[in-house]
């Protein structure tokens, strides 16, 4: 459909691509796991006539929502890949994707929210502010995404989208206004106020596709309404010089006039709009959807930043790329340049979802990828509806699709063959993962598809890593959850016929230093014929907490004490013995190694030698616990909610106590009670099976990564004891 209206648009002498660019909608629909996103998406697919019927999430018809596509997700009744698609509404187009709540899988929230131009953040209207909420906050923060806030769910008792609308001021700190009143509570909630126009919004059919207006406002609501819509007058005239001007001026700003005003102040990230309704009720999907088209940007109102790569030589004439930002344009007649911004495997080859934010992406176009330099010919054009897919002969900047049989990763650049410049999308943020488990396939005849298996998940999710311990000669995998890595180990279950052995949850720990320490080490070796020889000195220092990197070389050495040739080799055997520590065997995190002085030898010094002196220096600085260099483990700690029923409270702050929990608060909320806590990961394993006990399955928790934090000294002798004797374990 949009193809056709696309070719109308051309062809016509009142319309140019920019015009079709301007009525295109690129959202994300992101919140915390269980507020409604997908139900919501599922409405908004019904109203503008994408899909025909309704299906539930956890249906009783076995059907569930079109968007959870894989069997795994409608059985446990959660989201686990973002899935892409796009409707109509209003003659615009709006391409869609729906993203995961649960944190185990925020690499979809993160990947998703780069490639979009606005968001629709969805909050439960009796939960509020979750966990979750703080980091789909920041990851739109992160991007510079503007959004719009939904309070979903106020068909629920103790729902109220005045108390929400305050946690998104107090708590995340957004300059966030209803534009809408609810007529009735809990399950008394039957209509929508417009505030802005002062009508009341009724739906009517049996799945409330028909809206219709009312310049009647009841009674119950009339001063409330009255209250919000000055209180959004105020709060735009803070921030907007016009509606300012107009409150000096003791003037009253039309509908239209704040509109405006919440459009401009939306889009420059200073204004949050807030809209309610109930989703699974069928109410209030209409007027956000007119919300989307009013106040978030179009492909033409969003900044694309990007990097032009140059090629140069340094000082000593070694090749360097230089990287200098620029600003692309939504031009659909220029240079094609689009991202790689997610990967699927699947019945026709790897599926690469992209998204064209320049030029026009066409079938049997020549690309070049940025990062590899390779270059290939596109072979198969798709534009994706959940699992579905419909063939199209391109796609035009802003716009959302996929390439089949391309061989790339996630992040990469795209650009057209004949391209004279070399540009390169700024890349998007992936976490570190904090768990591990050691796997192995139970069969040996399977072993092919469990290699298959890891190469595509691990390609497919850049959190979930893969590496082989030579020491214990198992494979482990990494992942940013215990539900994650059952996702995955279920996955190779069903998809890859392989059934595997688990191990116990093994944490990420990482090892650190807390005091500058100097080293001079000398590497020396000599048995007959041309030797070793490579002396380094300098100093090792922690980095400041808040440093991007985890570990830095610097090269401070004035004069030729080391020939020039030897310095990558000295950094290279840095950088692999911060790989894994002396304590515990885990990466060194937050150093920098600073080369001050050193000597070689004109006959046996060698890469080789000032490698292994560089490595020997290291470990000599983590030699005493009670050194100079402070050695310490650090262990991942995780921001953990519980919501439980009030009767409860104490028996679920004691457990977390005992898992050596720190509680940074707790709110009561009708009956229930969140308590917000600091958790070591370690202690979480097997915590939803005792929170469930603790609750008569009433309580619910969810945790996301905070910090990597020092562990209690007792606890550090004890793991370096264990890695001791795990280690005399495997000589013997």
């Amino acid at each position: 459909m949009f193809r056709l209206l696309s070719r109308r648009l051309f062809s016509s002498n009142s319309f140019t691509p920019s015009d079709v660019l301007r009525n295109t909608r690129n959202i994300g629909i992101s919140a915390h796991i269980d507020s409604g996103k997908t139900t919501l998406t599922e409405r908004i697919l019904f109203y503008t006539g994408r899909i025909h019927e309704i299906h539930e999430v956890k249906g009783k018809d076995g059907v569930g929502a079109k968007m959870d596509s894989m069997d795994l997700e409608r059985e446990k009744g959660i989201t686990i890949q973002s899935a892409a698609t796009y409707c109509t509404w209003k003659g615009n187009q709006v391409n869609i994707i729906d993203t995961p709540g649960h944190v185990d899988f925020t690499i979809e929230v993160e990947r998703a929210l780069r490639v979009l131009d606005g968001a629709i953040m969805v909050l439960c209207g009796v939960s509020g502010v979750q966990s979750q909420s703080y980091t789909v906050d920041r990851q739109m923060r992160r991007y510079g995404v503007p959004r719009v806030a939904f309070v979903n769910k106020l068909d629920r008792q103790g729902a109220s989208p005045f108390r929400v609308t305050q946690q998104l001021r107090d708590k995340l700190k957004l300059n966030a206004s209803l534009l809408q009143v609810p007529v009735g509570v809990e399950e008394n909630f039957r209509d929508i106020v417009d505030v802005i126009r002062e009508q009341t919004m009724h739906f009517e059919g049996d799945r409330g596709e028909k809206l219709v207006l009312s310049d009647t406002i009841p009674t119950e609501v009339r001063e409330r309404v009255k209250d919000i819509r000055q209180e959004l007058v105020d709060r735009l005239g803070d921030i907007d010089d016009a509606i300012a001007e107009q409150i000096l001026n003791e003037e009253h700003p039309s509908a239209e006039q704040i509109e405006a005003a919440i459009r401009r102040q939306t889009l420059a990230l200073k204004f949050t709009p807030v809209f309610c309704g109930s989703a699974f009720k069928n109410k209030g999907i209409q007027p956000l959807l007119d919300g989307v088209l009013k106040y978030l940007p179009s492909p033409t109102e969003k900044a694309i930043n990007a990097l032009r790569i140059t090629q140069g030589n340094d000082e000593l004439g070694n090749p360097t790329s230089v990287e200098t930002p620029i600003t692309l344009t939504s031009d659909p007649s220029l240079d094609c340049v689009a991202l790689a911004f997610k990967l699927d495997d699947g019945r026709f080859g790897q599926l690469t979802y992209v998204r064209v934010y320049q030029g026009t992406l066409r079938r049997g176009d020549n690309l070049v990828n940025v990062s590899s330099g390779k270059k290939f010919k596109v072979p198969r054009l798709v534009r994706m509806h959940s699992n579905e897919m419909e063939d199209v002969e391109e796609l035009s900047s802003g716009e959302i699709g996929a390439m089949f049989g391309v061989d790339c990763s996630t992040g990469d650049t795209f650009l057209s063959g004949n391209s004279a410049e070399k540009i390169a999308m700024s890349s998007m943020f992936v976490p570190d993962p904090v768990m591990s488990l050691a796997v192995a396939p139970t069969k040996k005849d399977t072993a092919s598809n469990f290699s298959k298996a890891l190469q595509r998940f691990s390609k497919e999710d850049p959190t979930f890593r893969v590496s082989f311990d030579p020491e214990a000669k198992t494979t482990m995998i990494a992942g940013m959850g215990e539900l994650h890595l059952e996702i995955y180990v279920e996955r190779m279950k069903r998809e890859y016929k392989c059934d595997v052995t688990t191990s116990a949850p093994y944490v990420a720990y990482r090892e650190a230093i807390t005091g500058k320490v100097t080293f001079d080490y000398t590497h020396k070796k000599q048995s007959g014929g041309a030797g070793q020889f490579g002396r380094v000195a300098g100093y090792v220092e922690p980095l400041p907490p808040n440093a991007e990197t985890k570990f830095e070389f610097v090269n401070g050495i004035v004069g030729n004490a080391i020939p020039p040739a030897f310095f990558p080799a000295i950094e290279k055997g840095f950088r692999e013995a911060v790989t894994k520590g002396p304590l515990i065997g885990h990466p060194v995190w937050g150093v920098r190694v600073v080369l001050t002085d050193g000597a070689a030898h004109s006959v046996d010094s060698n890469e080789m030698a000032f490698r292994m002196a560089a490595m020997g220096a290291f470990r000599s600085v983590f030699a005493a616990t009670s050194g100079e260099a402070r050695p310490v483990i650090l262990e991942p700690v995780m921001k953990v909610q519980v919501s439980a029923p009030v009767e409860f409270q104490g028996v679920v702050m004691g457990g977390l106590n005992r898992r050596k929990g720190t509680i940074t608060n707790a709110t009561t909320e009708s009956d229930f009670v969140q308590i917000d806590c600091d958790v070591p990961l370690a202690a979480m394993f097997g915590y939803s099976t005792d929170l469930r006990s603790a609750t008569q399955g009433k309580g619910e928790f969810s945790m996301e990564y905070k910090q990597h934090s020092p562990v209690p000294q007792s606890s550090q002798e004890e793991l370096i004891n264990e890695y001791k004797k795990k280690r005399k374990d495997e000589a013997a």
